[in-house]
């Protein structure tokens, strides 16, 4: 189960989420959405990881300001 969250998006992607569901391609736009960060967090994860890890350097230096 996930969890509900609310978030704007432009009116384009909303009609194109709309569209790949119309036309079957998707269950539903959640899934899109769903599938969309899912795509975006994985295709981020080594800068994501490498940004992280940078922070907890520069706090065990530095700490936090």
């Amino acid at each position: 189960m996930g969890v509900a969250i609310q978030a704007e998006i432009p009116e384009r992607l909303l009609q194109q989420a709309r569209l790949l569901v119309e036309h079957g391609w998707a269950e539903s736009v959640d899934s899109v959405l769903s599938e969309a960060l899912r795509r975006y967090l994985e295709s981020h994860s080594e800068q994501l990881t490498e940004r992280f890890i940078l922070d907890d350097v520069a706090w065990g230096l530095h700490g936090r300001e």
